[in-house]
């Protein structure tokens, strides 16, 4: 088996591109497997936002905690992962990326971090992959705007926000991963 990755990851895909359009491998086992580890893929997701939404921070405790990998297909956002792990020297850091239909960039986000990411164009079409199925009864969530991780989020728009994202609690009282 391949190392696993404990770690967010950006996976640049190779886009073969002519007068035509462009081709990518937007997945092969092998080349993930080489990066980030040997994971069961159980479920895709699709969501769609306009610009200025800004979805999460969502995670799900053990034993349902998921591995995502992230793709664009359709617009561009800021993609951030967040630290939830208590035990780590990098506990409440954050990472970020910009991930669009024209980059080709996938990010791997492993169990252990809380996902969330911001809409830069009208409409954004982001694709993961998730490596548990999703459990309502380990479903979380972190506040978007806590301080104490202070996400730098590069909106120019007031930021549209669920109910659940506005009233998700700070990291210093959530459930996170010992």
């Amino acid at each position: 088996m391949a190392r696993l990755s404990n770690e967010p990851e950006v996976i640049e895909a190779s886009a073969f591109e002519d007068s035509r359009g462009f081709f990518i491998e937007s997945f092969n086992q092998a080349a993930i497997e080489d990066r980030v580890g040997d994971f069961r893929w159980v479920q895709d997701n699709h969501s769609r936002s306009r610009v200025g939404v800004i979805r999460g921070l969502h995670y799900q405790l053990p034993p349902k905690a998921q591995g995502k990998l992230v793709m664009v297909i359709r617009g561009a956002i800021f993609d951030v992962a967040v630290d939830i792990r208590r035990t780590s020297p990098t506990f409440g850091n954050w990472t970020g990326v910009h991930l669009s239909d024209e980059n080709h960039r996938q990010y791997w986000i492993p169990p252990g971090f809380a996902h969330g990411f911001v809409a830069l164009t009208d409409p954004a079409d982001v694709v993961y992959k998730v490596t548990e199925y999703y459990s309502s009864e380990h479903d979380r969530a972190i506040r978007w705007d806590d301080p104490d991780i202070g996400i730098e989020w590069p909106v120019d728009v007031d930021p549209i926000i669920s109910e659940r994202d506005a009233t998700a609690p700070y990291l210093r009282d959530a459930d996170v991963f010992a």
